[in-house]
């Protein structure tokens, strides 16, 4: 593809070199470069590309996209150097055009919040599967190419695997895609150049700080997917939450909102919740639906808004909605054939944990609550005594242990936590994740629930930079095998 044609809308500040260049490939990683590549040299939070720019020129890149000319460039060796004002949005947009600008030919549907991103959009692409449309999902857990799966490797990808995949989707028949979009993501520009139908947003609660620094530049970096939208698309958002309203400012899209409270243009009330699901209704229609919790009633909402924008009937929806079970990892209920109830969730923020530990109290289980969790390292410090406290605080009995502890040492991370329950006796700690599990479960009866809590759906664990084999979900059904 020429050079002239993937620099559609890029902000190019100087061209030096070639213009009239072909383009066979793109890549941010200098590895990867071989005859005829674009290399754009990216300003990372770790490694600057722009220190690669030599060795990608040595390997075959025939254009390096930068943000400023590298000291004593040779201008006369047949490279072409395109300096722009910022390389990861330029990227983003060289991407979609190189692609053939995949997104602007099927409906892509962005969901981001803090909590119930995952479960929002797989709900959505498994729905929109159930009636009778092919559709593409990019989330935390998979890839989804219609029927074909693939292993996930970002929440949001980078913008041009990205655009590869949305790509494929379109060669496949997609006509619609659902995707996660986390807030790194965004402030990264990973996103840019793509056109989006609609975006969602779920809630924003305590996360990922130690990235963004401040909840005000998490809350603006959320912000960044609905200043996107433009006048033909829409935007769906949580008014219990009073983000929701900081999202739709400035939002060239059509608004609408959703409310659990009675305030929104689609309202839902929970009727009737049991372990095996619950009964709502949603839009003045009842609906049984196999998932629980007042979480999973926001999500089925969003769920419901967003296929009818997208021309579905109401009743078909509901009735769709009403056939779909729960997203792995997500609330995922597993029973002995002793009585005890284990679930699995992804919580991993106070929040998530809190709602999760809530849903659970509504069930009036008549049993002792169990609650395993832990905080990943080198991540958020300032969260790990607050679940500790809501851990302690609604099970009858806490235990903490690592959950990804990555370069941290785990017992510094179970210190952290333990500073939220001074005072309180019923908690351990047990630093070997599998013994923890088994600990619980050992310690539980008939009518018992035993939460785990963090990993959800992962199937692995880091411990330091080590990633081995370790599934939750896995370790729960071992357990039970031999109990039954």
């Amino acid at each position: 593809m020429k050079l002239n044609d993937i620099l559609k809308e890029v902000e190019v500040r100087e061209i030096v070199g070639p213009h009239d260049v072909e383009v066979c490939a793109l890549t941010m990683d200098s590895r990867q470069v071989a005859e005829g590549t674009l290399f754009a040299a990216i300003e990372g939070t770790a490694v600057d590309g722009h220190r690669f720019i030599g060795s990608a020129v040595e390997k075959g890149a025939s254009v390096v996209v930068c943000n400023h000319l590298p000291e004593g460039v040779d201008t006369q060796c047949g490279v072409t150097y395109v300096v722009v004002e910022d390389s990861s949005r330029a990227i983003g947009l060289i991407a979609s055009n190189f692609y053939g600008r995949p997104s602007e030919k099927l409906a892509l549907v962005g969901v981001t919040g803090t909590n119930g991103k995952t479960t929002t959009a797989t709900l959505l692409y498994n729905l929109t599967e159930r009636l009778g449309y092919k559709a593409g999902l990019i989330s935390t857990v998979v890839y989804r190419i219609g029927s074909q799966k693939e292993p996930s490797t970002h929440t949001t990808p980078d913008a041009i695997n990205l655009n590869r995949l949305l790509a494929r989707m379109v060669d496949a028949g997609c006509g619609y895609c659902f995707m996660e979009v986390s807030s790194h993501s965004l402030v990264q520009h990973r996103t840019a150049g793509l056109r989006f139908a609609g975006a969602l947003f779920s809630n924003l609660t305590h996360d990922h700080l130690d990235y963004h620094g401040t909840f005000a530049e998490y809350i603006k970096a959320k912000k960044l997917l609905f200043d996107g939208l433009d006048k033909g698309a829409w935007a769906v958002v949580n008014a219990d939450d009073r983000n929701g309203k900081v999202m739709l400012q400035n939002c060239r899209a059509a608004h609408h909102t959703y409310s659990l409270r009675g305030v929104g243009e689609v309202n839902c009330k929970i009727l009737e919740t049991t372990v095996e699901g619950m009964l709502v209704e949603i839009d003045g229609r009842q609906m049984w639906s196999q998932l629980t919790g007042k979480f999973n009633a926001y999500n089925l909402t969003a769920v419901y808004m967003a296929a009818v924008l997208l021309g579905n009937s109401k009743e078909e929806v509901l009735a769709a909605l009403s056939g779909l079970g729960s997203v792995k990892g997500r609330f995922q209920t597993l029973r002995s054939s002793t009585g005890i109830t284990a679930i699995v969730d992804y919580a991993h923020t106070p929040d998530a944990l809190d709602n999760v530990l809530d849903t659970i109290a509504a069930l009036g289980v008549a049993g002792k609550v169990i609650t395993v969790c832990g905080c990943g390292g080198d991540r958020d410090k300032t969260k790990r005594p607050e679940m500790a406290a809501i851990a302690a605080e609604k099970s009858h009995t806490a235990i903490f242990t690592s959950d990804n502890p990555r370069t941290e040492n785990p017992d510094d991370i179970l210190a952290d936590m333990e500073r939220g329950v001074v005072g309180r006796n019923n908690y351990l700690i047990i630093s070997d994740r599998a013994q923890a599990i088994r600990a619980a479960l050992r310690m539980a009866g008939g009518g018992d629930v035993v939460l785990v809590a963090g990993k959800g759906h992962e199937e692995y664990q880091i411990i330091g930079t080590e990633k081995t084999h370790f599934s939750d979900q896995e370790q729960v059904e071992d357990y039970f095998s031999k109990i039954s």
